[in-house]
């Protein structure tokens, strides 16, 4: 009796921990890597220096609980290369839990471990806080902090970051297969002669041959560099045809999210990088942030002149940047379609109310600073004063020879600056009273509309399934009612469950419903899909 209640006991401290949230930000991770070798150090630098994928074993202690084998190696590249040169232990790491044992995970069924030394981010807040406000409008990983001890030397406090890999895809776009790039050059890449010149990871359509391209995008699946080839073409000579192969409003999310917050070590930015492609089972290539550290103006550098930014430039940053620009055909090619152009300022405005406006963002990172302050102040590996994390949420600190914007310094003067916008103060269409009757074989969509001139349903009849649009109508022919009475309305083929939403433009600005669409949506189902 008593070693059938230990053994329950076991099960259910064992099934508690595995319940638990790997990336829940209400607790600080403990993670403790312990090598063999005394020398681990400077078998971590060989192994990077010489670009291998090799690892060096490790056994690694998360919260407690032990995974043995587990495959390190250091990552990055300025977070490394600048902070190695500086002497400092607190480097970037790399964990791969299942590098010899397959079947070994983490919590959530997650694989890998990102550490990030918080480099060039004195406020320790950066990347938490631009995670946390990307992914209410698009899929992104989630970050928080763990306390990292190495051969039982503490090495301070990092951010860990969720990896893009295939638990995410997996999660996000219902993976099955499809190919993933990450977007990110290898800046000491020769040129190939012959190639057309290109710029960074910014969608220059490089010719047909794949070698043109290796240098600015990494591979992360086995094949898929003809499909890579063929968006870039699309983009360049048809670019009207381009929602055919890329997530069209994922992208104006991505634009949106990185100009509010001034992320210009992103495709935005001069660097064009920190992003990932990833082409799902339906064709249709989805743009996923990564690397938030230098979000909210920790970058300084926009890419149309030499010189980095002012902290008025960045507060006073332009709403079209690279409109014109023909080296950013992800930006400028996209924008060139009015109706893109109104939803991609339509996102902008629904972030600044949503996050900034409303006091969100300052009650946000007012909260999270109290919670790793004493984490903080006793990291004795920390890469800049501790005056300077508690000082960056509102003034201008060092980071080495770097002067970082303070956050609310950054944004307090942003969101002033973009309310100001002649498009932001516009009148845009009003969508109230959405919603759906069904008929026989038919679902009835309707909703009542105001200040509009067009208006479309975007539909889809499956999860993860790219949306369909077309036009709503108020001519008292299409289940809408009576012409004229402002209640648009179309019927669709009714099937076990419908995804859509509302867009609706007049001749300067647009609106969605709802606001987040379309990673929010309306949904109908059957009573049959219902029941199960």
């Amino acid at each position: 009796m008593l070693q059938r209640l230990l053994l329950f006991c076991f099960i259910l401290a064992f099934s508690n921990v595995f319940s638990q949230d790997l990336y829940d930000l209400n607790s600080i991770k403990e993670v403790r890597l312990n090598f063999e070798q005394d020398n681990w150090f400077e078998l971590l630098n060989d192994l990077k220096d010489a670009g291998e994928d090799g690892r060096l074993l490790a056994r690694l202690t998360l919260d407690g609980v032990q995974y043995d084998s587990v495959g390190v190696r250091y990552k990055g590249n300025s977070s490394f290369h600048n902070v190695r040169k500086s002497e400092s232990s607190k480097l970037p790491f790399n964990v791969k839990v299942n590098y010899v044992r397959k079947e070994q995970i983490l919590p959530g069924g997650y694989k890998t471990l990102k550490l990030s030394n918080v480099f060039r981010d004195p406020s320790f807040l950066r990347e938490v806080v631009a995670y946390e406000v990307v992914r209410d409008y698009m899929p992104a990983p989630r970050a928080n902090y763990a306390l990292v001890y190495v051969n039982d030397k503490k090495l301070g406090l990092y951010n860990l970051t969720e990896s893009v890999d295939k638990a995410f895809l997996q999660k996000h776009f219902d993976y099955a297969k499809g190919f993933l790039f990450k977007c990110d050059p290898t800046w000491d890449a020769q040129s190939i002669n012959g190639c057309p010149k290109g710029e960074k990871a910014s969608l220059i359509y490089q010719g047909t041959d794949s070698l043109c391209y290796m240098g600015n995008y990494e591979l992360k699946s086995k094949c898929g560099w003809s499909d890579l080839i063929r968006l870039t073409r699309v983009l360049e000579k048809s670019p009207e045809k381009i929602e055919a192969m890329l997530n069209v409003d994922q992208v104006l999310w991505m634009h949106a999210f990185n100009n509010v917050v001034v992320n210009l070590d992103s495709y935005t930015g001069r660097l064009c990088h920190n992003y990932y492609l990833y082409e799902d089972s339906f064709g249709i290539f989805q743009p996923i942030v990564w690397d938030m550290n230098l979000s909210f103006g920790g970058f300084r550098f926009d890419g149309n002149k030499p010189s980095p930014m002012s902290n008025e430039d960045m507060q006073k940053m332009g709403l079209f940047l690279h409109y014109r620009n023909d080296f950013r055909p992800l930006i400028s090619k996209l924008l060139k379609n009015s109706l893109n152009r109104k939803i991609y300022v339509a996102h902008v405005k629904t972030i600044l109310e949503e996050q900034f406006l409303s006091g969100k963002f300052n009650d946000r990172t007012i909260e999270l600073q109290k919670q790793i302050d004493s984490y903080v102040k006793n990291d004795e590996n920390k890469l800049y004063a501790y005056e300077s994390f508690t000082g960056n949420l509102t003034q201008t600190a060092m980071a080495g020879k770097s002067k970082i914007i303070g956050l609310r310094e950054l944004m307090d003067a942003r969101q002033v600056h973009l309310q100001e916008h002649p498009l932001l103060k516009k009148e845009t269409p009003v969508i109230r009273d959405v919603e759906h009757l069904s008929e026989d074989n038919k679902l009835i969509i309707r909703a009542k509309l105001e200040k509009e001139k067009n208006v479309y349903l975007a539909y889809r009849y499956e999860p993860f399934a790219p949306f369909t649009r077309i036009a709503l109508f108020d001519d008292g022919t299409h289940d809408d009612m009576q012409a004229g009475d402002g209640i648009y309305g179309v019927a669709i083929e009714k099937k076990e469950m419908c995804q859509y939403y509302i867009i609706a433009e007049n001749d300067r600005t647009a609106s969605l419903s709802p606001q987040k669409a379309a990673y929010e949506f309306y949904e109908f189902k059957s009573s049959l899909q219902a029941s199960q």
